[in-house]
């Protein structure tokens, strides 16, 4: 009888950092807008297409690498994706006017989500359920910090170097995960051979119509990504609503990203002791009751920087250990086609965190549409995990 051949593990070290260049290049630019605006002479409207079309990138391209990889394997397509992110970063850095930049941003998104999709599928095909939510926690934080504190870091190059170092730093960055990964990258999933589009066709459709993997998806993003709401709104929370110095807006969202870190911590020893089912409902339901309590200081007219960190601590503690297990089980419905799966629950995940980025920024209030949504994503969340939760089997 034939042994079955364990696929050698990457190092998880190397698949956080190809998963944090990915996500630290969608806010990084922020800071920068302006200054570039300037030198480019835009306009803030096509300067602000530098960021959203970034997160439309992210979202879109997750699609194609899933099947892709599943396809024609993982690391030959990790490749790939990496030589566009580092070439589009050094097109970005070289761009003679708005037009070049925005196109090759959305180039650099295109290569930077290959390292969200390609990470998580790499996980789950050399890890078994409870592990896979471990391993899957450390990904999951550099998915959530990366466009956390990266416009702290892109308004210090900003200010010392010039916009176009920030663009630099991400080429270089593409190229160090280029040689990483071809001296230490082992190939972990098999090769179905040509892509068949009737059958990815199938594949999504059969995604799409699961319940289990429709709540799973739908409960992720809005258990995490949401949080890109907050980040957007912080910065005028922070300086225009409780007057506070710009300075401190990013040691603010860094001293809150401490919660996810708390929570990842956290997720393999809780999920071990309670079962991902019951971690998962009970972690989003952390952040939901921060959430609220958050709008009604807001509508109580109470707002102060003190209890919007504690709260926010608390919802990112909550982030930090439902984000993996709802990863973990939604790329687990289906064995059969991870890649895809998790192409398209990056997709869903980066399509809420628009969303929620997009309803941020109505109204005058900027606490308070932060604040709403925040609250009003985590009973979606809830919601979405107990109707998936019913048709799929506990572990």
């Amino acid at each position: 009888m034939a042994e079955t051949v364990q696929p050698k593990r990457p190092p998880l070290w190397l698949l956080a950092f190809i998963t944090l260049s990915g996500t630290m290049a969608m806010h990084i630019f922020v800071p920068a807008l302006p200054e570039a605006g300037r030198d480019l002479g835009a306009g803030l409207g096509a300067m602000q297409m530098t960021i959203s079309l970034y997160i439309l990138g992210l979202a879109f391209g997750q699609l194609a690498y899933g099947p892709l990889a599943d396809a024609l394997g993982r690391r030959p397509m990790l490749m790939a994706g990496l030589t566009i992110y580092a070439l589009a970063g050094l097109a970005a850095a070289l761009a003679p006017n708005a037009g070049a930049l925005v196109v090759a941003r959305l180039f650099q998104a295109l290569g930077g989500c290959a390292g969200l999709v390609l990470g998580r599928a790499m996980v789950r095909d050399t890890a078994g359920p409870e592990e896979t939510v471990r391993r899957l926690a450390l990904l999951t934080l550099m998915m959530l910090v990366g466009p956390g504190l990266a416009p702290v870091l892109g308004g210090a190059m900003a200010a010392t170097l010039g916009w176009r170092a920030i663009f630099l730093l991400l080429a270089a960055m593409g190229a160090l995960g280029i040689a990483l990964c071809w001296r230490l990258l082992p190939e972990t999933g098999g090769r179905a051979g040509p892509v068949n589009p009737r059958l990815l066709g199938r594949e999504y459709r059969a995604l799409v119509g699961s319940r289990a993997f429709l709540g799973l998806a739908i409960g992720g993003g809005c258990a995490t990504t949401s949080f890109y709401a907050f980040v957007a709104a912080a910065p005028f929370i922070l300086t225009g609503e409780l007057h506070r110095p710009p300075q401190e807006v990013g040691l603010c969202l860094g001293l809150i990203i401490l919660g996810m870190a708390a929570g990842n911590l956290m997720t393999g020893r809780l999920a071990a002791r309670f079962g991902t089912e019951r971690l998962l409902l009970g972690a989003n339901a952390l952040s939901g009751a921060a959430a609220l309590g958050f709008l009604g200081m807001v509508l109580a007219g109470r707002l102060g920087l003190v209890p919007m960190l504690g709260l926010m601590l608390v919802f990112t503690l909550g982030i930090g250990m439902a984000s993996p297990a709802a990863l973990a089980r939604a790329v687990s419905v289906n064995p059969k086609v991870i890649g895809s799966a998790s192409g398209l629950y990056g997709f869903a995940q980066m399509g809420v965190g628009a969303l929620c980025t997009a309803l941020a920024g109505l109204g005058r209030d900027p606490a308070l549409a932060a604040a709403a949504v925040l609250a009003g994503a985590s009973l979606v969340a809830q919601l979405a995990f107990r109707i998936a939760l019913r048709r799929v089997p506990a572990k």
